[in-house]
């Protein structure tokens, strides 16, 4: 009701120095006044108002008014930014106001206390005066008895009053002197003047002349200002209320405290349940699950202490209190810095760097961004966690590691219900709750190991929620029962193998593929990061122990044959140990291990060369194949024996792998004249296929250029050449068609001392997979039949078994 401001203010430009008296001016004309511009109070007639007067002009103005012994105008500003107004910045209806003090401040800012006259409307502004001069017409309001009016003004007295006393802190002299105000305009001009509404409405109300109107507009402001003060009233007292009342259960509370202290029996639980409403109170939930928590907590509140579910709803209060519910501020993330860390930690694997470093930078650049869920495939030991810990180190998160080998059950990854005796959050709500922060980098291992769907629920199936960018801001734990925001965890997978893992959650991922290591990337790795490792596990310094680069070659080739390095590191570690017994019973002081020292620390040598041996005789042939850790090669061994023509396959093969055989038999039988081979002869021969290491399942397609090269070299007696290697799927039109894992299988064939690799033509866009090392010491034969590669693998016509082998 009340209007906030309690005085105006006639310009608020810096005061200036006094000014120097200015000659006596000409009287004004009896229907002119002189102005006074303000920028946000409208003065109504019969109220007396506060002003303050900075601008020097209206200084002037009110002062030559004083002298004169004349009211002045006072008119609102319609464009309030003007500093010094004219005729087009005012309003031209206003009050005239009799001085009643002035008083001339010590800050040049000048105090006016005025008492509102009359209304006016401006007819023109005068010339001739230093201030804004003008001709005005008075307009009162007509007195006169009209029922209607009267009829108003009581009821707009009424309702100011009963508004007055819904306020606090209100005068008694204003109540009193709204009480004692009859006449209708003084009444209305008296609300106006006190009604808080903007400053544009009390013009407004100013310029309403009819006083009918007037009344009426002031009944409707001050009707809802009346119905604003009783809710605001009602809220309060309720408020109180609830307040009171809480006051009242402490107080209560605490006597029972007190009580319970001088009988001896202090409440735990009572100060157990404490400790869990302040927990809830710090720990940042959401809305929906602070109502949840508080809703158990009364439950809690309400049971005996001894029955079997407080415990049960204990452990999940703390559940839910320990969980980081608040997003902490992201921190930078420094390229260059993220750079310098992968290529600290990691040798190699350039491609899979610059991938991560688009994450990063992508992240950097947009922070609220949904970010893709990485998934790095490869063998083992080529360094998929240790990639997972660089990305968390470069973007100064906490590393989280979940394993999923195994896991079957999907309440591991969603949660047990907890109405079971033990439930438990899935691993993923654990996993966060240990890191601390859902600004995490969270390492689900092992991916491809997780079981099938069953009578215990698929887990498959319940990653597909947390690794959806979509959905997972909403991930609901079967144990929690409330969503939790997942969006802000980096998540990154691991995989030895794709195929094991369901198409729906491997569309959720961006696979990146880790193929193994070279054996000069071998032998970095080793110097830079395996052997310092190695050294500081066991307390040696490098001036205590030195392995040369031919001995760490030698472990390479001859004691490991692994795609990744996890071998390489525990041949290294028993080199290491050697050297710190001898070292720890003092018969050295320090040790050099070079390569001929490796059979008395080691022992004999694990792997051999066995190519040249295997392949010296018509008929074997040596295939490429990949496994899930890494490539390896494969042995065809095929021979004839006098029979019916029949074909015998052994080894552990899988049916694609039989029709392999299959076609490759028949492409022999319809090229017979090419290769030199009796048509007849084959009908009286029975076929032997075999590949060794039987005890190993075989399958796919791959091997069907090398089935057919070792057929073709049995049954035309030329041996296949010592340093080739092949892989392939034949058609039965003797065409070679592409396969899959080139890089692995190419890397296979370098460990083995291959020098030539025949690939079907249609693969050569994956020669830029594969490392320059690679490159530079293979011979690569690209097949577009399988004539190419019985040309290319078979030693010329005539030659001995013993020339097979090259050096």
């Amino acid at each position: 009701m009340l209007d906030g401001a309690n005085s105006a203010t006639a310009g608020a430009a810096p005061a200036t120095a006094p000014r120097e008296p200015h000659p006596p001016l000409r009287p004004l004309p009896e229907d002119a006044l002189i102005v006074l511009p303000l920028y946000d109070t409208v003065v109504f007639p019969n109220t007396v108002v506060p002003l303050l007067i900075a601008r020097p002009d209206s200084q002037a103005a009110v002062q030559e008014a004083v002298r004169q012994e004349k009211p002045v105008g006072v008119l609102l500003q319609s464009r309030r930014e003007a500093e010094h107004p004219r005729p087009d910045d005012l309003h031209w209806v206003g009050t005239s106001v009799s001085v009643l003090r002035y008083l001339a401040g010590p800050d040049d800012a000048h105090r006016v206390v005025g008492r509102g006259l009359r209304r006016f409307r401006v007819l023109q502004f005068l010339e001739g005066w230093p201030f804004l001069v003008a001709q005005v017409q008075y307009i009162d309001d007509p007195q006169r008895d009209d029922p209607e009016i009267e009829g108003r003004a009581r009821t707009l007295k009424a309702r100011s009053l009963e508004t007055l006393q819904l306020l606090p802190q209100v005068p008694t002299e204003m109540t009193a002197a709204l009480q004692a105000l009859d006449e209708p305009s003084q009444l209305a001009d008296a609300v106006s003047s006190v009604l808080d509404l903007p400053v544009a409405e009390k013009q407004s109300l100013l310029e309403t002349f009819d006083l009918r109107s007037r009344l009426d507009r002031l009944i409707t402001a001050v009707t809802h200002r009346l119905e604003v003060l009783k809710v605001s009233r009602e809220v309060a007292d309720r408020t109180r209320e609830n307040i009171g009342d809480v006051n009242r259960k402490h107080l209560l509370r605490e006597q029972m405290r007190v009580i319970q202290k001088e009988l001896g029996e202090d409440d735990e639980n009572a100060a157990e349940l404490a400790e869990l409403e302040e927990a809830i109170a710090k720990a940042g939930m959401p809305e929906e699950v602070e109502k949840a928590a508080r809703k158990e907590l009364k439950r809690l509140e309400r049971m005996p202490e001894g029955a079997a579910e407080s415990s049960m709803v204990r452990t999940y209060l703390e559940w839910l209190t320990e969980l980081p519910w608040r997003t902490e501020e992201a921190a930078p993330i420094d390229i260059a810095e993220a750079r310098r860390i992968l290529d600290e930690d990691h040798f190699g694997l350039e491609k899979i760097k610059r991938r991560i470093l688009e994450y990063l930078a992508v992240h950097k650049l947009n922070p609220s961004g949904r970010s893709p869920i990485l998934c790095f495939v490869g063998p083992p030991g080529v360094g998929k966690t240790s990639l997972g810990q660089s990305i968390a180190k470069a973007t100064g998160r906490t590393f989280s590691r979940v394993s999923l080998g195994g896991v079957h059950d999907e309440s591991e990854i969603r949660g047990h219900r907890r109405t079971y005796i033990g439930a438990l959050p899935g691993n993923i709500i654990q996993a966060l709750r240990k890191a601390g922060t859902n600004r995490c980098v969270m390492m689900l291992d092992e991916i491809d190991k997780l079981g099938s769907g069953g009578m215990h629920g698929d887990p498959n199936a319940a990653l597909l929620e947390v690794l959806d960018p979509e959905q997972n801001s909403t991930f609901r734990d079967t144990y929690l029962a409330v969503p939790y925001d997942l969006s802000k965890v980096m998540f990154v997978c691991t995989a030895n193998m794709l195929d094991t893992i369901p198409g729906p959650l491997r569309d959720r991922m961006e696979v990146i593929q880790l193929p193994g290591y070279t054996s000069q990337e071998k032998l970095q790795i080793a110097r830079r990061y395996l052997l310092p490792r190695q050294l500081a596990a066991t307390g040696l310094t490098p001036e205590q122990c030195t392995v040369s680069d031919a001995a760490l070659a030698a472990i390479i080739a001859d004691y490991t044959r692994e795609a990744g390095v996890r071998n390489l590191e525990r041949e290294i570690g028993g080199v290491v140990r050697h050297v710190a017994v001898r070292i720890a019973e003092g018969s050295v002081e320090r040790m050099d291990v070079d390569a001929g020292d490796l059979h008395a620390i080691l022992g004999a040598k694990r792997f051999e060369a066995e190519v040249a041996m295997r392949t010296g005789v018509p008929g074997v042939a040596t295939g490429l194949a990949w496994t899930p850790v890494g490539g390896e090669i494969l042995f065809i061994e095929a021979a004839r024996t006098p029979g019916s023509g029949k074909l015998i396959l052994t080894g552990q093969l899988g049916d694609v792998m039989k029709e392999s055989v299959q076609a490759a038999l028949s492409l022999v039988k319809g090229r017979t004249a090419e290769l030199g081979i009796a048509a007849d002869s084959l009908d009286k021969s029975d076929l032997h296929v075999h590949v060794p290491a039987g005890a190993t399942p075989k399958d796919g397609p791959s091997a069907g250029v090398a089935m057919y090269v070792a057929l073709s070299s049995l049954l035309s007696g030329r041996p296949v050449r010592a340093d080739v290697a092949m892989t392939g799927e034949i058609s039965l039109r003797g065409l070679v068609l592409p396969v899959g894992g080139i890089k692995e299988k190419v890397l296979a064939a370098l460990r083995a001392g291959i020098t030539t690799v025949m690939l079907p033509a249609r693969n050569q866009r994956d020669l830029e997979d594969i490392p320059q090392e690679a490159r530079e010491k293979l011979r690569f034969v690209w097949l577009e039949r399988v004539d190419e590669a019985v040309e290319a693998a078979l030693e010329p016509a005539g030659a001995m078994p013993g020339a097979a082998e090259v050096a």
